[in-house]
């Protein structure tokens, strides 16, 4: 079978990869697939329900880990955002005007590292539990006076949207869109309220890395990590894909708003890349792009995103303790095939 016709069967979505999968990657076979979620735990953002094609793409077996994030750094020298030094000037323009300038020692490098409170909180002020902490950084993911010791496997975190662009750059791939990703985290499952089905997460074997107990003060770490796990410790979906739930946040390429679906039912969407800006109302100077899959945070007192259709907007400038990503790859285009076969 010629590889052009490989290319155009993985573009109408065949379930075989055309050709060899790249090394720590799975194919995900493009097609029709509903985007978003009516369930009873779906929130506005995830709504109106609609349809999108996607072209079949290869995707990351698991989350961007830190040994990957060190080679990439160790070829390129690269210093992420969470390590750069602060230009107020730019900061204050997603600021309400007029903010003052904090004092120098509160301008330093460093990102937002989640501290259980001790005691039982309310839930209306996530500052009770993330704390700004000069120092931390991709090598310091809970401060300065933490390390990478014995994590070489866990997913990268304190990664901002440009360094995880980057990253995918120099790897030759490229952040998903939001609605790849969804019909990556699905895996075959369509209208599933979670990635495994409709089973509840608290029930029988742990599924994914999230939190146990009561948050945000008390994690029990029933599932066996308290914070990352190691990337592939829970049992992959449909399409062989680790970690799609839970255990970190995942940029996608997308810019954020919360009513990007509206007026998508109207019409079947053919890869879809998100809207031309972001806006989110309740931070409306805060560019953000899409993070998908929650974290080991999630809960369902609070924060019940660990299901496929669940979308957030997060600061692009952001290094926090629970948010990673990984890659997609796309199909040779049929040019590179017809070349190849000269």
């Amino acid at each position: 079978m010629s590889s052009c016709l490989l290319i155009i069967m993985a573009i109408y979505g065949s379930n075989d990869p055309p050709g060899a999968v790249p090394e720590g990657m799975v194919w995900v076979p493009g097609g029709t697939f509903q985007v978003g979620s009516e369930s009873e735990h779906a929130r506005p953002e995830e709504n109106p329900v609609h349809r999108a094609r996607v072209h079949g793409f290869f995707m990351d077996r698991h989350e961007v880990t830190n040994a990957q994030f060190a080679k990439f750094v160790e070829d390129t020298n690269y210093v992420t955002v969470a390590e750069r030094s602060i230009n107020w000037a730019e900061l204050a323009e997603q600021l309400p005007p007029g903010t003052p300038e904090p004092a120098p020692e509160l301008l330093q490098p460093g990102g937002l590292v989640f501290t259980p409170p001790g005691e039982e909180v309310g839930l209306g002020d996530y500052t009770r539990w993330w704390i700004w902490s000069p120092g931390a950084s991709w090598r310091h993911p809970e401060g300065p006076g933490s390390t990478l010791e014995g994590r070489d496997d866990h997913p990268v975190v304190m990664v901002a949207w440009e360094d995880a662009r980057a990253y995918a750059d120099w790897a030759g791939k490229r952040l998903p869109t939001e609605t790849e990703w969804e019909r990556a985290a699905r895996g075959g499952l369509e209208g599933a309220v979670y990635g495994w089905g409709s089973e509840d997460p608290t029930e029988g074997p742990a599924r994914a890395n999230i939190w146990q107990g009561e948050f945000p003060n008390k994690n029990t770490g029933d599932d066996g990590f308290l914070r990352t796990a190691p990337v592939g410790s829970f049992s992959p979906n449909g399409y062989g894909l680790h970690d799609m739930a839970g255990n970190v946040w995942e940029w996608c390429s997308d810019w954020y708003r919360p009513d990007a679906y509206c007026g998508r039912e109207m019409e079947l969407q053919i890869d879809p890349t998100g809207p031309r800006a972001s806006l989110d109302p309740a931070e409306p100077g805060v560019p953000k792009r899409v993070t998908r899959g929650g974290s080991f945070l999630c809960h369902e007192s609070y924060c019940l995103r660990y299901r496929p259709s669940a979308r957030i907007g997060t600061a692009v400038d952001s290094g926090m303790s629970h948010l990673g990503f990984r890659c997609v790859q796309d199909v040779v285009p049929v040019e590179a095939a017809e070349t190849d076969e000269d």
